[in-house]
């Protein structure tokens, strides 16, 4: 799967490996995504394309390379992607921001939208798709569907934790898209949530345990 990109970094692997224990507080959790979402994003973005643009330092005028923020688009899919979306747009503050809600059948575990605020076209946009955790890939897949039917071209999904069964939904059914993991887990439950994971990312993030 030549589209995945498992991120080898020992503070990455460190922050998520903090974040799993069951008694780490809601403050400490939500902070640590952020964190870890920030390390994510500058690895997404090693072959981001510059533009040179002149400036005028303090000494003199000068031609440097700089990324067009504008061009950028962060997409969080509600509710669990809000924690990563702070660490995104921390390091992208020009970025625009746009959401997709997705909810999960407790019985079915598929996933289906029910929110969706992306503009008429995305077709000039790099497109920034965060969610915490990749389970069975429900959620990253009808998420990349409506992405895709709004003109994405160039989608990166980023997750914290992915079970394999996710990752392989998702490379295979769009190869083009490229997906940054810090953690692949063991396998999904009868629950199909992630083995050994850390439970609902979202419950974590917002207190709602």
């Amino acid at each position: 799967m030549s589209n995945v990109v498992y991120i080898n970094n020992p503070l990455l692997t460190h922050k998520i490996s903090s974040i799993r224990g069951k008694e780490v507080p809601c403050a400490t959790f939500r902070q640590y995504v952020k964190q870890i979402a920030v390390m994510e994003t500058y690895e997404a973005m090693k072959d981001f394309k510059t533009v040179d643009k002149e400036i005028e330092t303090p000494i003199q005028k000068t031609t440097k390379p700089f990324i067009e923020e504008d061009k950028i688009v962060i997409v969080p899919i509600l509710r669990a992607g809000i924690g990563m979306q702070e660490g995104v747009s921390a390091v992208l503050p020009g970025a625009k921001v746009h959401h997709i809600g997705m909810r999960r059948d407790e019985v079915t575990h598929l996933a289906s939208a029910y929110y969706c605020n992306l503009p008429a076209s995305l077709e000039n946009d790099i497109v920034l798709l965060v969610d915490p955790m990749l389970a069975t890939g429900g959620s990253a897949l009808d998420a990349i569907k409506l992405l895709k039917e709004h003109g994405a071209k160039d989608i990166r999904f980023l997750s914290i934790i992915a079970a394999p069964e996710g990752v392989k939904a998702v490379s295979e059914a769009y190869p083009d898209v490229k997906i940054y993991i810090g953690a692949l887990d063991e396998k999904l439950n009868e629950n199909c949530y992630i083995i050994p994971g850390l439970g609902d990312a979202g419950d974590r993030i917002f207190g709602t345990l």
